[in-house]
């Protein structure tokens, strides 16, 4: 079918493919420099599987508390009206343009062993966040949550709230209609928010290193056993974000109907 403007013109089909070609070629540049002779040895060693257990463990646990904290945030964000709801909302989006470096710096100011949180609960209870396990998670909560609570309000915001108004007609009370109308109509939203969110957390770097470190085994994920390797392995570092891009790409092919518009 013809399209009734004519043919595109030359002056957007020439910057359209430039475009194209800088965000493809790294990708197809990586699948060609590959190891993949040694790929199978490279992915099945020691420290790969630990840091890949450790990355989808903590990215997994990491989803749980955003959906846990995100989902109710971005309810009170879509349906309630309240003094300084548009503040907040630029507040919890901040993550999401904060250089990863800058947001561990801020973890630590927050939840370090001096921090304004982290040194009250070291004194009390003698546990420090960080460069622990659960401090991998701390960092992967904090730069993926926005992912669940714009996600959510988006399908929150999409979604009538007469329904939650028929409920209440019929003598459900708030927390009622939040689980049994509210959350259900809500679940694609609530489904492309937590796969962002897992996502974002298994690639996770800059806060996870500044916050966490990198102790095999305990804080070394995925994204930071690559950029260790990088330096003296290229080829294993190949390897590795070549599994890393497989991941991406399932990830693109499981949101495919919401952000692609692609057919199942």
């Amino acid at each position: 079918m013809s399209d009734p403007l004519g043919r595109a013109p030359l002056r957007l089909v020439v910057p359209a493919a430039l475009g194209t070609a800088v965000l493809v070629l790294p990708l197809l540049a990586l699948v060609a420099r590959s190891p993949w002779a040694s790929l199978a040895g490279q992915l099945a060693s020691e420290p790969v599987r630990q840091a890949l257990w450790l990355s989808l463990w903590t990215s997994t646990v990491a989803v749980t508390v955003c959906l846990l904290l995100g989902l109710p945030l971005a309810w009170l964000l879509a349906r309630v009206r309240f003094r300084g709801r548009g503040a907040l909302r630029a507040l919890v989006t901040v993550p999401l343009v904060l250089p990863p470096v800058a947001a561990g710096v801020a973890l630590v100011a927050a939840f370090g062993r001096t921090g304004i949180v982290g040194g009250p609960v070291l004194d009390a209870t003698g546990f420090a966040l960080p460069y622990t396990s659960p401090g991998v998670v701390a960092a992967h909560v904090f730069v993926s949550l926005p992912f669940v609570v714009i996600s959510v309000e988006g399908a929150l915001r999409a979604g009538d709230p007469a329904y939650d108004g028929a409920a209440a007609t019929l003598g459900a009370t708030r927390w009622t209609a939040f689980r049994r109308v509210t959350v259900p109509l809500a679940l694609p939203g609530i489904a492309a928010g937590a796969v962002l969110a897992w996502a974002r957390s298994l690639g996770e770097f800059g806060a996870t290193i500044t916050f966490a470190g990198a102790y095999p085994g305990r804080t070394q994920t995925m994204p930071v056993l690559v950029y260790e390797t990088y330096q003296s392995q290229p080829d294993a570092a190949r390897a590795l974000s070549l599994l890393l891009l497989v991941v991406s790409v399932g990830v693109l092919v499981a949101l495919r109907r919401r952000w692609l518009g692609v057919a199942a």
